[in-house]
């Protein structure tokens, strides 16, 4: 007799968009819907926590219905209510942890909890079997780390950004730039046809450290505009952001390239909004294809925040039998354990 299917019902409102997803057997997209604020937000340069909570309130029930819908499934099919706990905007998160909780109560369901930086990296399993030991690069507006995964849902950081990360670098330079936001993909745009003249620095840090800075490099690229604004002297727009972008990746791909090795990784997984950048996909694709290892890369849709990634995610700790009761909170400062 044929086992079961696994369904699980995700949401996800961690930062600016609302989502919901149910997953096949942590592997199969059923069905996945996210509403975008990114134009409620666009005229202030940047995510306002206060307005994405209410956006979040005003389009939970309808993404609900939506993802059902298209799922064509009832709740009594159903084997979990996945969320994610943190990090994020608190207000955000206590949206989607409340109507998860509201949900698993209502339904007699179990409840799963997920970190969700947990949830970028298992974005890839949508794409392709996880293979262990593996090193996962995670890029996004407020998270760069590298983290070894020796099993599944085993979490080791061995590298963290030490102040900004690369997704908040590129959004303060584009605002430097008087580029629209969100800053990234219009930095990336830019870069392809400009040239990296300009010599930005690396950060490095010490010889065997995996971790990032970005904070001085975002500081040279606003004073190279700000001293040659001074001069009289015009930069070129793309000139600047190829010259940045070129900095950003050197480092993400030689510390990544570097912690493969060390680790003896047999898959590097990308993860996070900052891997829909062409640029740095081109540089990874090219070094990893050089030390023929296995690299994985998700599509466009699944980089950036979305459900689907969060109910993979849930799959393993259902899997294993952790389950939230109904004090789950939201918690944005959220730590990998």
């Amino acid at each position: 007799m044929k086992q079961k299917d696994e369904l699980i019902l995700a949401i996800e409102t961690s930062c600016d968009e609302t989502a919901a997803a149910i997953v096949k057997n942590g592997v199969e997209i059923v069905a996945n819907v996210v509403a975008s604020q990114i134009e409620s937000h666009k005229r202030f340069g940047g995510v306002v926590p206060e307005i994405a909570s209410r956006h979040h309130v005003e389009q939970m029930t309808l993404v609900l219905e939506e993802v059902m819908n298209e799922a064509d499934v009832t709740w009594d099919e159903l084997d979990a209510i996945a969320v994610t706990e943190g990090p994020g905007l608190v207000g955000a998160l206590l949206i989607g942890v409340n109507t998860a909780k509201a949900l698993a109560f209502a339904h007699g369901l179990p409840l799963v909890n997920v970190h969700h930086i947990a949830g970028h990296i298992y974005a890839n399993r949508l794409v392709t079997e996880m293979k262990f030991p593996l090193i996962a690069l995670v890029v996004s507006g407020g998270h760069t780390e590298l983290i070894y995964m020796k099993e599944h849902g085993s979490y080791e950081v061995i590298g963290e950004t030490r102040d900004d990360a690369a997704g908040e670098a590129y959004d303060k330079v584009a605002r430097t730039l008087s580029l629209p936001y969100p800053g990234g993909p219009h930095i990336d745009k830019l870069a392809h046809v400009g040239k990296p003249s300009i010599d930005f620095p690396r950060a490095w840090l010490e010889p065997d450290s995996y971790d990032f800075s970005f904070s001085g490099l975002k500081s040279a690229v606003i004073n190279t505009l700000h001293n040659a604004k001074q001069r009289g002297e015009k930069l070129a727009r793309e000139d600047v952001a190829a010259s940045f972008q070129a900095s950003v990746i050197e480092v993400l791909v030689e510390k990544t390239a570097r912690a493969a090795k060390k680790y003896k990784a047999k898959q590097v997984l990308v993860a996070g909004g900052v891997a829909a950048n062409k640029g740095l996909r081109n540089a990874l694709e090219q070094r990893f294809a050089e030390l023929q290892k296995e690299l994985v890369i998700p599509p466009l849709s699944l980089c950036t925040d979305n459900a689907a990634m969060i109910a993979a995610a849930a799959s393993i700790e259902y899997k294993k039998g952790r389950r939230a009761d109904l004090t789950l909170n939201g918690r944005p400062g959220l730590q990998f354990m």
